[in-house]
Parts: C-alpha cells; sequence; structure tokens
C-alpha cells in the first residue's frame, strides 16, 4: 500500500512538473486572442493595381483632395517576419494589408503614395511608427509596395506622399 502511495505522489509531481514547464515555456509564436479579431472593411478595386481600404466607396482617386506631404523620398516595404505583431498604434500588422509606417503623421491617416518612376498609386494607412533608417521616409506594406513597385519589389522606390484630407 505504501509503495503505491508512494508512484502515485512521484506521477503527480512530474506530471505538475511537466504541466508548469510546458504553459510557461516562451516561443515566438503568440496565440491569438478574442480582441485579435479584424474586421473586413469595404475595399474598392480602381484598377487592377491600385485598391483603397476604408474610404467610402462613392470616392474615386480624381475626386480625393489631397496635398503633397514631401516629394521624391524613398519607401522601403516591410519584413514578412513581422506579420501577427502589434503596431504602435496597437492594431496587429498583415503585409496584405493597406497600411504603412511613418514617423511623425497621425495614426490613421491616409496616404496617396505614388511611384515616380510608372506614376502607379495607392492609398495607405498610417498605423505604425518609422522607419528608423536614415534617409527613409515612409514603410509600407508589401502588398501596396508590390501594387506600384516596377519590378519584384526589391529594394527602395522613389516616391511622392501625398496627404489625403
Amino acid at each position: 500500500m505504501k509503495k503505491n502511495v508512494i508512484i502515485l505522489s512521484f506521477a503527480l509531481l512530474i506530471t505538475m512538473l511537466l504541466s508548469f514547464s510546458h504553459k510557461n515555456h516562451l516561443s515566438f509564436e503568440r496565440k491569438a486572442f478574442l480582441s485579435d479579431t479584424v474586421k473586413k472593411k469595404n475595399i474598392i478595386i480602381l484598377d487592377a493595381t491600385t485598391a483603397i481600404d476604408s474610404i467610402k466607396i462613392t470616392d474615386s482617386i480624381a475626386t480625393l483632395e489631397t496635398r503633397i506631404f514631401k516629394s521624391n523620398v524613398e519607401a522601403s516595404h516591410y519584413s514578412d517576419k513581422l506579420n501577427g505583431r502589434r503596431t504602435a498604434s496597437g492594431k496587429i500588422f498583415n503585409n496584405k494589408n493597406y497600411t504603412a509606417a511613418h514617423k511623425t503623421l497621425k495614426f490613421g491617416t491616409k496616404v496617396k503614395v505614388t511611384n515616380i518612376v510608372n506614376n502607379k498609386s495607392v492609398i495607405v494607412t498610417i498605423t505604425d511608427r518609422g522607419p528608423f533608417t536614415k534617409n527613409r521616409e515612409i514603410d509600407i506594406a508589401k502588398t501596396p509596395f508590390l501594387d506600384i513597385s516596377h519590378n519584384s519589389g526589391r529594394g527602395l522606390l522613389r516616391v511622392n506622399l501625398e496627404v489625403i484630407q
């Protein structure tokens, strides 16, 4: 009887230790929470290469009031390893969304980014701070970067930035 009690208590102790170490194990994956769910917004397609998120469907690029913010500046795109992380505004980053990072513009500001070389443009929403690289003005998510890029999307682009009012 004593032997069975000792074996049972030893098995419980090992089970507790294993379950404790499993819950506190740090890993690179982050579990999803209910607060992380993202509602899809209305997306309108202007042509095959341009899409706008969260702007009224009745609007078009021609009717939007914009003001030049900066001309002939460098733009880069986010790395894929940042998917799923929180941005400075608290939103979950996804490289497929039309979002960007800027050092000084307010969160939620809509910016029209136009590639100087091929005159393609996209409208992105500022949701993060950065880029923290010298001479770089804006970081764009990968999908809008590829939409206006003239190559496979590697490197930097020279762009004009216009703030939508």
